[in-house]
Order: structure tokens, then sequence, then C-alpha cells
């Protein structure tokens, strides 16, 4: 079990904020995105013996996907920042010990809904704040206390996911005996793989071929169109964004891709309806006509992904009818690991994790699902800069049903200039792979000494 050189605390907590604008839209559901702001947070540890390392996490704080709403965007960004700052400061005051896992989750189970709560108690009731969006502000601190956990171990970050530096195993965290007594997360991960198979986001906006072009495209060297980035990056997996709401439109949008794909010899296929779908029968209908039409389409398709509402607990749909189709994910709506749990007694087969719902939270909902007989994903929420580094980690540890999505590339590749010069294959997808072979030492190996990149004021 942990000894006291491997219990630490938090000392120090710092935020910045770093906008990035995109070269292309971006749609979320109703809303079209042109710019996001990554939070970057620094934490510092200490354990019993006085040593102390620091670690750093980063997110985007995209508003779109994180609080789907008609509240004008700059406000809810604001409120993001802001909830962002606050969670920072509590978190320098907050007194846990333990591993970065135990630490994340005290924070989550017992400060953030309540921070959450003191937060929206001054807004009003339409604009208060959803959980997602708190988590994700809560994301870049939590992986930042990871990263300084290995730091502060000397060791890479997953290699202290053992009972040697956990004081605790994965039934404190689930409330329960019957699977976990004696678990650890590092009994549900899979040895890494240094390279990856990469998905490529098909936007609803994006145009497939130069017919589609309007003479407003960037002209920056990237591709624009779906057979440029096809060729160019050699891709083998398209995630195809519908609108959930227009079932013509959704099936002829995926024939269009469906045909590309067969074309270029793209052999995996997926679907995303936005959340927007309140009824089966609505992706039912799709699927059977695709099979129906273009059985090769059909069988192309790997997985269907959370077509329905964000919020499971008030939109208890059963689903079995969708999975007994394809394997159906969940992914705006799987906040935790208690979620995850009801939404496979609605049907649900798999689970979309994602970093920026905290990597403590992926880890646990991870293992659950695992345990489970659950299946997993890791997707994107077009992660830049430092985000895309704990982003590919987790994908490299879970045994995903397919590689990882990795779509920063295609949004603002600029950005992340300064990162991709030491780690080049994690910011290209070259072959239709990412290559993570330049992650090394400690923490996420970041090599942030490597990394040139001048930080703003610090916002807290």
């Amino acid at each position: 079990m942990a000894t006291p050189s491997h219990n630490a605390r938090i000392t120090d907590a710092r935020l910045y904020f770093l906008p990035v604008e995109m070269r292309v839209p971006l749609k979320f559901g109703a809303q079209v995105l042109t710019k996001v702001t990554c939070a970057r947070a620094c934490v510092t540890l200490e354990n019993e013996n006085g040593e102390s390392a620091i670690g750093w996490g980063e997110t985007p704080l995209s508003v779109g996907w994180v609080w789907p709403s008609s509240i004008d965007y700059d406000e809810r960004e604001t409120a993001l920042r802001e909830f962002t700052c606050s969670l920072t400061r509590e978190l320098k005051k907050f007194d846990a010990n333990g591993h970065a896992l135990e630490i994340g989750h005290a924070f989550i189970e017992n400060r953030l809904q309540a921070l959450q709560s003191e937060f929206n108690a001054s807004r009003e009731a339409s604009h208060a704040l959803p959980h997602l969006a708190a988590l994700v502000c809560f994301s870049p601190l939590d992986i930042a206390i990871h990263d300084a956990y290995g730091n502060l171990q000397y060791k890479p970050i997953y290699e202290t996911y053992t009972s040697e530096y956990l004081s605790k195993d994965l039934s404190y965290f689930f409330e329960s005996d019957e699977l976990f007594a004696g678990k650890y997360p590092s009994d549900f991960l899979t040895p890494s793989k240094p390279t990856l198979p990469v998905w490529h986001l098909v936007g609803g906006l994006d145009p497939l071929d130069d017919s589609e072009l309007d003479g407003h495209e960037p002209n920056d060297g990237y591709p624009v169109v779906l057979r440029d980035w096809i060729d160019r990056d050699g891709l083998n997996c398209l995630k195809i964004k519908l609108r959930g709401d227009d079932s013509e439109w959704d099936y002829q949008r995926l024939v269009a891709i469906g045909k590309i794909a067969l074309e270029k010899d793209v052999e995996w296929l997926t679907t995303d309806f936005n959340c927007a779908v309140t009824e089966p029968d609505y992706v039912n209908a799709i699927l059977d006509r695709l099979r129906d039409e273009y059985p090769r389409i059909y069988q192309s398709i790997l997985y269907v992904e959370q077509p329905f509402p964000y919020d499971l607990e008030a939109n208890q749909i059963d689903v079995r009818s969708v999975s007994a189709r394809k394997p159906l994910f969940m992914d705006e709506s799987a906040h935790d690991w208690r979620l995850v749990k009801l939404g496979q007694t609605l049907g649900w087969t798999g689970v979309a994790l994602k970093t920026c719902k905290t990597q403590t939270g992926a880890l646990l909902s991870l293992c659950w699902a695992k345990a489970n007989g659950m299946t997993l994903m890791v997707q994107d929420l077009t992660n830049p800069m430092l985000a895309q580094l704990p982003h590919v980690q987790l994908a490299q540890h879970a045994g995903t049903i397919m590689g990882v999505e990795s779509n920063g590339m295609q949004f603002y590749p600029d950005a992340s200039l300064p990162e991709q010069t030491v780690h080049p294959g994690i910011y290209q997808r070259r072959a239709g792979i990412l290559d993570l072979n330049t992650i090394q030492g400690n923490g996420f190996g970041y090599r942030l000494d490597k990394i040139q990149r001048d930080l703003p004021d610090p916002a807290v």
C-alpha cells in the first residue's frame, strides 16, 4: 500500500487562458464555433517528506459542447472562465492527502457540486452553469494534479495507478466490493501502444469535394475538402457529424460520405447525432434504410455515438433497439461512472471517454465500464497544445474499440506548432495513425523544457 512519500497534498495552483482562433468553423448542434479559449493550469504538490513537484493540465473551454444554449456565447464563455478561476482559488485551499486520483475524486465528490451551486445562486435559473461545464472547468486542474503526482514520484503517471501508490482500492470509489475489492485502475488498463489509428471529424459544415467550395475557405496550406484530408493524412476512420433533427439530411449526408469512404478505401465510419434525437426510431430508420440500400456503407459503421439528450437522468430512454443494430456509445451524458451504470441499464453498450471531463472521472468510468462488459472509445474535444497529450495517452491505455479521435489539426493546426516541434507524430496524422513515441519522462511526459511557448500573465 501507499507509503508517506507516496501521499501528496496541494500547495499551490495557477491558471492561464490561451485564446485560439479556428481556421474553419465547427458546428456543435445549433452552435457554430469560430474560436475557443483553452484553460491551462499549473498545480504544485508536496509529499510528507517535504519534496514538491509541479504539473500542468489544459482543456479547451468548448462553450458549444459543454453548454448548448441560446444564451449569448460571450456570456457563457465568461461564466466558464469565472468558474474556472473560482475552482483554482478553492483548490489552493483544498485539504486532501493521497494519490492524484484520490485528491481529484475528493474534490469532485465533496466540493465541485457545492461550488457549482454557489456560483449558480448568483445567476438566473435559466442561465445556470451545467454540470458538464463544471467538470470541464475543473479538468485542467485535475489533469495537472495527475501530472504533478507522476513528477513527484519520478514516474509516468500511468505507472502509478497501482496498489503501490494508491491507499484505496476501487471498491472505495465505487462504493461496492462486488467487483472491485482488491482491484486498482492498473487492473483495467492495457499495455501502451506506440501508435494509434486516428479518427477524422467530418463536421456538418465541412465541404466534401470542390463542388461545395464557396470561395471563403482558408488558403493556408492545409486541406479543406474531405477527399484532400483523406489523401494527405491516409485516413481510415471518419466520424460523421449529423443534425439529429432532419432525418433526410442525415441520411443523404451519411450516403455521400460513405460513397467517398468506399472510393478512397476508408474502412470505418461512426455517426454522431449531436444529442438531438428524442426517439430511437429516428436512428433505427436511418440505419435500416442504409442497411437495405447501401449495405457496404452500413457495414462500415463501427458504432453510433450519443444520439440522445445530454441529461440521461431526465431522459431515461430505452435504447436497446438501437444497440441491437450497432454498438451504442455514451458521450455527453456519461459525466461519471454512476451515469455509465444507469446508461447500461437502458441499453447503452459503450462509453466514449474524454479527459475534458477530468482524468479522474475518465479513469473511474473506464474501470467501471470494463468490469461490467462495456466497450470504450476516447473522443476528442478538438484538443490543441498540451490538451492533446493526456488525451491520446488515455486512448493509449484504455483499450479502445478503434484508436482515438483527434481533430485539432483540422481546426487550428498552427495553435500547436510549439508542441508539434517536440511531438510531430501526435499533432500530425500520417498513414491514418498518431505516433506517440515522443512522449517521454514523468507525469504525462510533456517534455515542457523542449516546448517553446510564452504564456500570458496568470488569471489566478
